[in-house]
């Protein structure tokens, strides 16, 4: 009976492991993972210099983690066994709380912050010192700090970091706008801010700038998708529901046009087709790019703003419109800082440089 029993064991599993290899070798390879945000791995080319040197058997097994049938739900059936069952607080370094994703960010990597700062003192010296502009810093919390330490877990030392970027831009006015913020203000499962959520933190910035700030009733919240999973879906693995991602209109935001200094053409504020790509959130200002200029045509004043900033910026710049003739973005993740004066001209305007945790504590891609 014990007998009959294991051959029967053994062929189940010879029958599971023969369907699995089916699957791998004849299901059509996937090209990226939405959930995880990234290109998977394709089946590695075979010949000679590769079966000799390792290289084919090293990409193979790449593929094949990467195109792994039910991939998803294994990962899922994984993340849950590891919060539930081993009772670990995070997976993939992600944890939830109070329905909300967010990642561990500690400790404060000082090195990190001390290069954000010279790369910001140096844009100062270089195209900002005699140019009489009004420059202003701004640093964007976190999910972390909302949650980490209400919950107990390890953060990065906010406060330290505030105190530095405070003390160490001398020449550009703090503007603190953590207070205009709570968790709610932040989609559940990615690390960005929502827009329609922003109109405290754009009332601060705005009165600190000196300019008009569009108050709740002048704008309105349009639906873009309902089906919005952000980065911490993919990363954390765990069944999630959708959110609404929305983006506020108005005739004055209507009538913008966005200038594209790499591609020298002109797009909109909103690009709907980027909300079938990997990250719906690029639906504001087309999501990462280099060097972009709003045209307010609807402008109070001549004021030009220069913001420069990371992705937290798309979604904002919008609500800082209302009075500037012009707001250019600058994303020196992705155009090198000592390049800027081939495309831009700097002639006194304001400056904000407005910059996430997140990347002022992993600064390295700050060109």
């Amino acid at each position: 009976m014990n007998h009959k029993i294991r051959k029967i064991g053994i062929g189940l599993l010879a029958a599971l492991w023969l369907t699995v290899s089916l699957f791998a070798w004849f299901i059509p390879s996937k090209d990226i993972s939405l959930s995880e945000r990234r290109p998977l791995q394709q089946m590695p080319q075979i010949n000679t210099q590769q079966l000799l040197d390792g290289n084919f058997m090293t990409k193979f097994e790449d593929y094949t983690l990467d195109q792994f049938p039910l991939r998803d739900s294994f990962r899922t059936v994984k993340s849950l066994f590891v919060y539930y069952i081993l009772g670990q607080k995070d997976n993939n370094g992600i944890y939830m709380e109070d329905g909300y994703a967010a990642k561990l960010e500690f400790p404060l990597d000082t090195t990190s912050v001390n290069y954000a700062v010279n790369k910001f003192n140096t844009i100062y010296q270089n195209y900002l010192k005699d140019t009489n502009s009004n420059i202003y810093v701004t640093v964007i919390p976190d999910k972390g700090y909302y949650l980490g330490e209400k919950y107990g877990y390890p953060t990065m030392d906010y406060g330290a970091l505030l105190e530095k970027i405070s003390t160490a831009m001398p020449w550009a006015q703090n503007v603190d706008i953590t207070q205009t913020l709570d968790i709610t203000d932040y989609y559940r499962t990615d690390t960005h801010w929502r827009q329609e959520k922003l109109f405290d933190t754009a009332k601060v910035l705005c009165q600190a700038l000196g300019v008009s700030a569009f108050a709740e009733e002048e704008l309105t919240a349009a639906i873009a998708t309902q089906q919005f999973y952000g980065v911490y879906y993919g990363q954390a693995a765990l069944p999630m529901d959708p959110e609404e991602l929305y983006v506020l209109e108005n005739n004055i935001l209507s009538d913008c046009r966005v200038y594209n200094h790499e591609s020298k053409a002109y797009t909109t504020l909103y690009d709907l087709q980027k909300l079938n790509g990997l990250d719906p959130y690029d639906v504001y200002l087309s999501g990462p790019q280099a060097l972009l200029t709003v045209e307010n045509p609807n402008a109070t004043t001549e004021r030009e703003l220069m913001l420069f900033r990371d992705s937290f910026g798309s979604s904002l710049a919008p609500l800082l419109l209302k009075d500037y003739r012009t707001v250019t973005l600058v994303d020196i993740r992705y155009v090198n800082s000592a390049m800027l004066g081939e495309y831009l001209t700097f002639n006194g305007q304001d400056v904000l440089f407005a910059y996430s945790t997140l990347i002022l504590n992993s600064s390295a891609v700050l060109k």
